[in-house]
């Protein structure tokens, strides 16, 4: 009976317990697609994440939902590099470093640095794709919010660095407190769409270190609320320069504090707002638990 070793992975955090959770499984070549569903579904955290040999790269990973597979996602990558350091098979001393890592949607750079707690690691991901807009009085009471609840002068649109997401602005922490998913029209909403899942969020922090402030959703048997999004804070970032809504191209997003599983990211927006290169988005990890999986 083949045994697979895993961890599982808290990321965007240095504490346990808080962040996202992800269990990242290692040596997966031989497994198929279809077992790395059942896997992630046994699992059944917002993403799990498989890692193999790559020919064109580093390494190489793919992530599943409990439902299906994601092109790219922020926090596995985080959890997948720090498992990769605490495997050994990064090694990083006091020196920074730069992998590569292959995934579904292409290959990307990360960057690891050490840390006191634990490594700092970032992700280069994709160049911004800017696709389609929705309706507000379509799209808002889908969320049990009103057009009113809309930041006004931008548009509902789906945003791709890597994984196309849904970017809904509200005003108001207020706003987004109220979020509740009618399912149903969720998912004739998602049927009819170009987006995999929705990210909600407003300019303004939960803490004084903040400036952003997100809530991530989607419908059993995917996890209802993801307590951090690292390929949808991606999204978000581009979005927000683009649009003019950010000072800076750098800034700190927060997700997660009223899921009791706070979770930090560093952000930066590469290139003008009108032709933006890419985004980098970064954070830290714990391990949590270290197991194995029998075939």
């Amino acid at each position: 009976m083949p045994i697979l070793q895993w961890m599982q992975i808290d990321a965007f955090t240095t504490q346990p317990f808080s962040g996202n959770p992800c269990a990242v499984v290692f040596g997966a070549d031989d497994l198929s697609v279809d077992q790395m569903q059942k896997i992630a579904r046994e699992m059944n955290l917002s993403e799990t994440a498989f890692l193999m040999q790559s020919e064109v790269a580093d390494f190489r990973a793919r992530y599943f939902t409990p439902a299906e597979e994601i092109p790219l996602a922020g926090h596995p990558t985080i959890a997948s590099m720090f498992a990769l350091v605490q495997a050994g098979s990064i090694i990083l001393g006091d020196q920074a470093r730069t992998v590569s890592l292959q995934l579904e949607a292409g290959v990307i750079s990360v960057d690891l640095v050490p840390a006191e707690e634990a490594p700092f690691i970032t992700m280069t991901q994709l160049k911004p794709k800017f696709l389609s807009m929705h309706d507000p009085e379509t799209v808002m009471p889908v969320f049990g919010l009103s057009v009113e609840d809309a930041l006004l002068d931008v548009p509902i649109q789906t945003v791709s660095t890597g994984t196309p997401q849904l970017m809904i602005a509200v005003k108001t922490l207020d706003a987004l407190h109220r979020v509740r998913v009618d399912g149903e029209a969720y998912l004739d909403l998602r049927a009819r769409s170009d987006f995999f899942s929705p990210h909600l969020f407003c300019v303004e922090g939960i803490t004084a270190a903040g400036q952003t402030f997100a809530r991530h959703f989607g419908t059993p048997p995917d996890t209802y609320e993801d307590p951090f999004t690292g390929s949808a804070t991606g999204g978000m970032a581009a979005y927000l320069w683009h649009y003019g809504l950010l000072e800076s191209p750098i800034f700190t997003a927060e997700q997660g504090h009223w899921m009791n599983r706070p979770g930090t990211a560093a952000v930066e927006v590469v290139g003008p707002p009108d032709d933006i290169e890419s985004v980098r988005v970064g954070g830290q990890a714990a391990l949590v638990i270290r197991g194995e999986i029998f075939i």
